[in-house]
């Protein structure tokens, strides 16, 4: 560029547009990865925390004839042994109620999960409706 400056010679318009286009898709490229990477972050917390509520609320389903706080402390000690952290507990009976916490990067996801006995089954073998539910014709 510079020869054909000083020879009189002006420049061509289209040269060097190449680098200008490479570098924006380089950019483009490089935010679509991080916002992909943002989202694998907080897909990981939810499912973390999702594993660690299941487990949870199963372990103080099992212990719950020991007392609510016997169950719950079982319950936190399951959560923190999967990376999470016990934000509530609740036992009715033989029925757990919990949720976990847990955070991955910049993200922090709650689940509920709730864990008991089957209902009774229906003299048909097949499962009684729940009584919350609609009956069905």
């Amino acid at each position: 560029m510079l020869r054909a400056l000083l020879s009189g010679r002006r420049p061509a318009g289209d040269r060097g547009s190449a680098t200008v286009w490479c570098v924006g898709a380089v950019g483009a490229l490089c935010a679509v990865f991080g916002v992909l990477l943002a989202q694998g972050e907080a897909v990981l917390a939810r499912h973390r925390a999702a594993g660690a509520a299941d487990l949870a609320a199963l372990a103080a389903a099992d212990h719950w004839t020991e007392g609510k706080g016997k169950a719950c402390d079982t319950a936190r000690r399951i959560a923190v042994a999967q990376g999470s952290r016990l934000v509530r507990c609740s036992v009715v009976g033989e029925v757990s109620d919990v949720t976990a916490a847990s955070a991955s990067g910049p993200f922090t996801a709650e689940v509920r999960a709730r864990a008991g006995p089957a209902g009774p089954a229906a003299q048909d073998g097949r499962a009684n409706p729940s009584p919350r539910s609609p009956s069905r014709p």
